[in-house]
């Protein structure tokens, strides 16, 4: 925290295993069970026909690329993403999930590269390797002093918020659940006698209610809360209403920052009272390139987020790094395509108030219009 700001980095979806793991130096196990491919080899190849070779074993600050640089010149307060993909070489594989992703624990220096304060594991895919493999997730992430949110032994260890201290008295809550939306399975909810996920149902009132009653349990007065959420589909803008009132609640009731993602792209951002609420943010790091079928949304430009909050959580700035995925490397965007996305995610953002515009540098801002906010 410099000068009463605190500035936090919002990664989306982060995906290092499949063919990411197996560009690393320890890959894991490469056998798939997806309907057309049974390798995931397969995906480097796919990358590589798309964009050119790739060189393996790459480093592990490979997968990250120009972002790592961005961060250093930045060196945000806190660094949180969504961790989609089991750290493990146990487990068998999830039955009735058409895609699981693993990487072997041996390839953590990826994720630590980033250095990341959190990672919220409430999603579709951290069990996709089972109770063992869940379990060898949770070992290997705190053998490698990385904090995690949103998963657990047991029900009450997976809703409790992660929680990073700054300086003598501040404090960043980072709670992280997810919801059948973003197609995480209902029977992985964590319980009292399971280890699993903090699954909501819907974005109800009543969820909401139920959330901010937890919140006030653990709230501290000049706490930061940021809410991570896995949410909605993979591909469109369209955020529905009760989204939009359950955010809003959040809001309203003590949470700072809603970090949504689930999206394989960037959705609308909402500047609400002196909160953000990120509906998606798209992919960060994964190993999509070369699958054809939705070219439309460029989900190969990823997105930086660095929102600086007032000590006491109003927000001050939302600054946009765009990114782009090539050769199963972050690189900066080119101008066109940032003008493309900064286009795209202020069209779609109007409607809730808030307008993105470019900047000299090839940043974005986000910025309140005062005009058309949704209730």
């Amino acid at each position: 925290m410099h000068e009463g700001v605190v500035t936090l980095f919002l990664g989306g979806d982060v995906m290092l295993g499949r063919g990411v793991d197996q560009i690393l130096s320890h890959p894991a196990d490469p056998e798939l069970r997806e309907e057309h491919l049974r390798d995931a080899r397969a995906y480097v190849d796919l990358a590589e026909a798309a964009n050119g070779p790739i060189p393996r074993p790459v480093d592990f600050r490979w997968p990250w690329g120009e972002a790592l640089t961005v961060l250093d010149a930045v060196a945000p307060d806190i660094r949180l993403v969504n961790l989609e993909t089991a750290v493990t070489g146990d487990g068998d594989f999830a039955p009735g999930k058409h895609v699981h992703y693993r990487m072997s624990p041996a390839n953590l220096p990826c994720l630590a590269a980033a250095r990341p304060d959190v990672c919220a594991l409430a999603n579709n895919h951290v069990l996709d390797f089972g109770p063992r493999g869940l379990h060898e997730t949770l070992d290997s992430l705190a053998e490698a002093g990385l904090r995690t949110a949103g998963a657990g032994r047991d029900e009450v260890r997976a809703r409790r918020p992660a929680i990073v201290p700054l300086g003598a008295d501040a404090r960043v809550l980072v709670f992280s659940f997810g919801m059948p939306s973003s197609g995480i399975p209902t029977d992985w909810a964590a319980t009292g006698q399971r280890a699993g996920v903090d699954v909501v149902a819907e974005p109800s009132a009543a969820a909401a209610a139920a959330f901010t009653g937890r919140l006030r349990q653990v709230r501290r007065p000049g706490d930061i809360v940021v809410a991570s959420i896995h949410w909605g589909p993979n591909w469109g803008y369209a955020v529905s209403r009760s989204e939009v009132r359950f955010a809003h609640t959040l809001l309203d009731e003590g949470v700072d920052v809603v970090h949504g993602h689930s999206s394989h792209h960037p959705r609308p951002l909402e500047v609400y009272r002196d909160g953000l609420i990120l509906y998606g943010c798209g992919d960060l790091v994964d190993d999509y390139e070369g699958i054809r079928g939705y070219e439309r949304y460029r989900d190969d430009l990823r997105v930086l987020y660095l929102v600086s909050l007032a000590a006491t959580g109003r927000l001050l700035e939302t600054r946009m790094v765009p990114l782009r995925a090539r050769r199963m490397r972050l690189e900066h965007a080119s101008a066109e395509d940032t003008e493309w996305l900064r286009a795209v995610v202020d069209r779609h953002s109007r409607e809730f108030g808030t307008r993105v515009d470019g900047t000299p540098d090839g940043t974005l801002t986000v910025r309140p219009s005062y005009a058309g906010q949704h209730t």
